[in-house]
C-alpha cells in the first residue's frame, strides 16, 4: 500500500482551503481564589497533580443553585465532577451522605467512587456518597421500601418469553423480540405504559397484546426488567409524598453526568429529588446526544435555562485529549449544526499530525488497506495492534474490515455482539437456501426454511424426517407438500420454494442472492404492516445489501459457502478468547459504543453518504419509525443533525491520529463522500436538494411505491420520473464488456460457467468481451 498514494489531507471533492486547526489554550497561572478555605484546597489539589483550569474551578466553586456545565469532548468533565464533589466535603463541609451523583454505566460510576476516594482527605467520606447509576439508585430505592421483586434482565430470556408468547397468540415469528423491547421501552421512558400503546392497525394490536401478556407475566412471577426498576421508583415517588420528601432532605446536593444522555423518566425523576432547593449540577455536551432511539434528548440541556431561570452556565471548552488538528476538525463538523449550544473547542495538546482520508473502491477494497497499513505500522514498532480502534455507524459495516482481521489473524475484540454478518438471524435463511441449492438433503438449511413458508419448524420437520425414512427423497423439502393441515394457497407457495431452490444451482451468488430476495424474501421480511413499526427496517435492508456485496467476489456458491464457513470456525475460534479489556488487540465498535472513550489512533470507515449520514437519516421523512426528538415535525432535519452528533463523536475518539475513508461504492451503490467532511473543508452541503420527497404512496422494503405508480405502472417522461429513476437502488455486477471502440454492448454475468470463461464474442460485433463491472438496477 503506497501512504501517499492511498491517504490525503483534504477528502475526496473538498475545496482546496486550509486545514481545520483549534486554537491553542491559552498558557499561564491558574486562578486561585482569595478565601483561604478555598485557596488551601485548590493548591492541595495542584499539590497532588491536579490543576484546573478557569471554567473548572468556577463549575466547582458554584455549589448553591442549578448549574449547566457544558463539557466539550476531552475537557476534563470527570476531574470537573470529582473536585467539585472534593471541595463540598473539603470547603462547603457537607455531609458525605447528602451528595447525591448519578452516572450511566457501572464503570463510571465505579471510576467516579475511586477518584474522588483517592482525594486528600476524603478516603473516609467517600464510600459514604452516593455516586451510583440511575437503575443502581432506583433500585436501591425500591429494595430499601421492601420490594423484593426480582431482574429480569437476562435479553435472551426475555427473547425466549416473548417468542413463546407469539406462539402461543398464533403469531409464529412475526416480529424480532429486539423490535418489541424496543417499543416498550420507548414508551416507558416517555412516562407512558403497555396500555397506550396504539391499535391504529392490526400489526399494532398484535404487537400491544404480545406485550401486555409480557407485562402481565413479569407480573405475575414477581419479576420487574430495567425499565421497570425506573418507573417503579418514579410511581413510589408520586404515590408517596413523604417519601420523596425524606430524599429531599437528605440529599442536598446532586449531580448528574452524561447530562445529554437522559430520557423524560430520567430527568423528571432528577427534577423531583433536587426540588425545592435546586442545588443541582448537570454535565454534558448537546454536541454528543446520540441516543435519541434510547430517548435521550438534546432539549434538556437546550432548554435548561427555561426549566431553571436562575441557572448558572459554564463552558468547558479545552480538550485535553487531541491534537490541534482533530480538535479542529470536530469544531468544522459540528458548527453546521442549528440547534446547539454554540461553542468552539481550543487544544491543550500540541501537535502536527493532520487526519488523513482515504477513498477506497469499496468496503473490501478500505478494509485491506487499513489492515495493511495497520501490520506496517505494528511491523516496524511505531504501534501496537492496542492502539487502534476501527469506528462505523452501524454494525454491517464491519464485515469487509473484521473478515480481513480474522483472515490475516490480527489479534482484535469485537465489542458488538461478536457475531459475523453470516451469523445473523436476518441472514441465515438466505443462506440456508443457497446450502439447499447444492445440498438437497442437508436437513438443518431446511430447518432454517422454514419459517420463510410460515411453517412451524420443530412441526415442518418431524414430518419430513418421518415421511422421509420411509420413503427417501434426493431433496426431503419436497415432503411439506403432504404436511397434514397445509391450505392450498401454502402448498403452491411450497412448489414454487422449491422450484427456486433448484434454479439458484447454476447462478453466481449474488445473482442467486437477488433473486432469493426479489422473489420472495425481502416481502417476507417485511410483511405487510409490519415493516412500517420495525425500528430497524433501514439497518435490515443494509444487512442483505452487504451480504450480497460479500457474495459479489465469489464465482460460485460453493465457494462463497465455503468461505462463509471458514470465517463463522475462525470466528468461533477467535471468539473463545472472553476477555472484555481490549489489551494488545484492534478495537471494532459503532461510534454509539465509542462515546466516551479514546484511542490513540482511530480509524472511521464508510464515511460516505448513506453510511455516516446513514440512509435511515436521509429517508427520515418517510420512516415512520424513525426515533428522533422532532418537536417541530422536521425529522429529516432532527435526523440529519443526529448523524452528524454521530460523526463529531467518532472524530473526537482520536488523541493522536486520525485516519476516515469514504468508499466510492457502499452494498453495490455508488456514494459521495459524506456531506460532514466537505462543509468540514468550506464545501457546501447538499441540504434538502437531496432530500428525498415525501411519499403520497406507501412505504415498502427497499423502494416507495407511489400512488402514480400504483395506479399507472410504466408511465415515464417528465421530472418526476427522473426524480424516481435516482432514487431506484442499484447493486454493482459483474458483466461481460465489449472491448471494441465505440461498441457500448454488455451482459451481467448470471451463471457459474460464465464466470470461469476466459472470453466471449460481443453479440453486435463479435468483437472479444471482457470481464468487468457495473451498476445496475435492482
Amino acid at each position: 500500500m503506497n501512504k501517499v498514494t492511498d491517504f490525503s489531507k483534504r477528502p475526496f471533492g473538498a475545496p482546496d482551503t486550509s486545514v481545520p486547526l483549534a486554537d491553542p489554550a491559552a498558557s499561564g497561572g491558574r486562578r486561585i481564589p482569595d478565601h483561604p478555605k478555598e485557596a488551601a484546597y485548590f493548591r492541595m489539589l495542584q499539590d497532588h497533580g491536579i490543576s484546573l483550569n478557569p471554567s473548572q474551578i468556577d463549575a466547582v466553586r458554584y455549589t448553591e443553585g442549578p448549574l449547566l456545565t457544558l463539557a466539550g469532548a476531552g475537557s476534563g468533565k470527570t476531574s470537573t465532577l470529582v473536585c467539585r464533589t472534593g471541595y463540598l466535603l473539603a470547603v462547603k463541609e457537607a455531609d458525605p451522605s447528602g451528595i447525591l451523583l448519578l452516572t450511566f454505566s457501572s464503570k463510571a460510576a465505579a471510576e467516579m467512587r475511586e477518584r474522588i476516594a483517592g482525594l486528600p482527605g476524603a478516603a473516609e467520606a467517600a464510600p459514604r456518597i452516593q455516586a451510583r447509576t440511575f437503575h443502581s439508585f432506583c433500585l436501591w430505592l425500591l429494595y430499601s421500601q421492601g420490594s423484593q421483586k426480582q431482574i429480569f434482565g437476562d435479553t435472551r430470556r426475555q427473547h425466549i418469553l416473548l417468542q413463546q408468547i407469539m406462539r402461543e397468540l398464533g403469531l409464529g415469528d412475526a416480529y424480532p423480540p429486539e423490535n418489541l423491547l424496543a417499543v416498550l421501552s420507548s414508551y416507558k421512558v416517555n412516562l407512558m405504559t403497555a396500555e397506550q400503546l396504539p391499535e391504529a392497525s392490526e400489526a399494532e394490536r398484535q404487537m400491544k397484546k404480545i406485550l401486555l401478556r409480557y407485562e402481565a407475566w413479569k407480573e405475575e412471577n414477581g419479576h420487574i426488567d430495567f425499565d421497570d426498576v425506573l418507573t417503579g421508583a418514579y410511581s413510589m415517588l408520586k404515590q408517596r409524598p413523604e417519601l420523596l420528601d425524606r430524599l429531599r432532605r437528605r440529599f442536598r446536593y446532586v449531580m448528574v453526568d452524561e447530562f445529554q444522555d437522559t430520557n423524560l423518566l430520567q430527568y423528571e425523576l432528577v427534577k423531583m429529588v433536587a426540588s425545592p432547593r435546586n442545588n443541582l449540577m448537570v454535565v454534558g455536551d448537546d454536541d454528543q446526544t446520540i441516543y435519541s432511539f434510547n430517548g435521550a434528548r438534546s432539549q434538556f440541556i437546550l432548554e435548561f435555562e427555561k426549566a431553571y431561570p436562575k441557572a448558572r452556565v459554564v463552558t468547558l471548552d479545552i480538550n485535553y485529549r487531541s491534537v490541534p488538528s482533530i480538535v479542529g476538525l470536530g469544531n468544522a463538523v459540528i458548527r453546521h449544526n442549528k440547534k446547539r449550544r454554540s461553542k468552539t473547542l481550543r487544544a491543550a495538546i500540541p501537535g502536527r499530525n493532520l487526519p488523513a482520508y482515504m477513498r477506497p473502491a469499496s468496503a473490501d477494497d478500505e478494509a485491506q488497506k487499513i489492515v495493511d497499513h495497520i501490520v506496517r505500522e505494528v511491523s516496524s514498532g511505531k504501534r501496537s495492534f492496542g492502539d487502534y480502534a476501527i469506528l462505523y455507524r452501524s454494525s454491517s459495516s464491519s464485515r469487509a474490515v473484521l473478515e480481513q482481521l480474522v483472515i490475516r489473524d490480527i489479534p482484535h475484540i469485537d465489542y458488538g455482539d461478536g457475531r459475523l454478518l453470516y451469523e445473523h438471524w436476518l441472514v441465515k435463511p438466505v443462506l440456508d437456501h443457497l446450502r439447499l441449492s447444492v445440498n438437497r438433503r442437508d436437513f438443518d438449511a431446511m430447518e432454517g426454511v422454514l419459517p420463510t413458508l410460515y411453517i412451524a419448524r420443530d412441526k415442518g420437520m418431524t414430518h419430513i424426517r418421518e415421511t422421509d425414512a420411509g420413503r427417501p427423497k434426493k431433496g426431503p423439502l419436497v415432503h411439506l407438500l403432504t404436511l397434514p393441515g397445509l391450505k392450498d394457497f401454502q402448498i403452491e407457495k411450497v412448489r414454487q420454494r422449491l422450484e427456486s431452490i433448484r434454479s439458484l444451482k447454476g447462478l453466481v451468488p449474488a445473482a442467486a442472492i437477488t433473486q432469493i430476495r426479489q422473489s420472495f424474501y425481502d416481502s417476507y421480511i417485511q410483511a405487510g404492516e409490519h415493516s412500517e413499526l420495525t425500528s430497524h427496517r433501514e439497518m435490515l435492508k443494509e444487512m442483505l445489501d452487504e451480504l450480497e456485496t460479500s457474495a459479489g467476489r465469489f464465482d460460485s456458491i460453493v465457494s462463497f459457502l465455503a468461505f462463509v464457513d471458514e470465517m463463522m470456525l475462525k470466528n468461533r475460534q477467535t471468539a473463545a478468547v472472553k476477555s472484555q479489556s481490549q489489551g494488545d488487540r484492534v478495537a471494532l465498535m459503532t461510534i454509539h459504543k465509542s462515546k466516551g472513550l479514546e484511542f490513540p489512533v482511530v480509524f472511521l470507515i464508510g464515511a460516505s453518504e448513506g453510511g455516516l449520514p446513514h440512509a435511515s437519516a436521509l429517508e427520515a421523512d418517510n420512516l415512520r419509525d424513525t426515533r428522533v426528538d422532532a418537536a417541530d415535525g422536521d425529522r429529516y432535519t432532527e435526523a440529519l443533525e443526529e448523524e452528524r452528533r454521530l460523526a463529531y463523536v467518532a472524530v473526537t475518539r482520536a488523541k493522536e491520529e486520525l485516519f476516515i475513508s469514504s468508499p466510492a461504492f457502499q452494498r453495490g451503490k455508488k456514494a459521495e463522500v459524506s456531506r460532514f467532511l466537505l462543509s468540514a473543508f468550506g464545501g457546501k452541503e447538499p441540504a434538502d436538494a437531496g432530500r428525498p420527497a415525501r411519499p403520497t404512496g406507501t412505504l415498502r422494503f427497499g423502494k416507495i411505491r407511489s400512488e402514480r405508480e400504483r395506479t399507472s405502472s410504466g408511465h415515464s417522461g417528465g421530472a418526476g420520473s427522473a426524480a424516481a429513476a435516482a432514487s431506484v437502488r442499484t447493486q454493482n455486477v459483474a458483466v461481460w464488456a465489449c472491448s471494441a471502440p465505440g461498441c457500448k454492448a454488455w451482459t451481467r454475468i448470471m451463471h457459474s460457467k460464465d464466470m470461469n470463461a476466459a472470453h466471449k464474442p460481443c453479440p453486435l460485433c463479435s468483437s472479444p468481451m471482457k470481464k468487468s463491472r457495473r451498476d445496475v438496477p435492482v
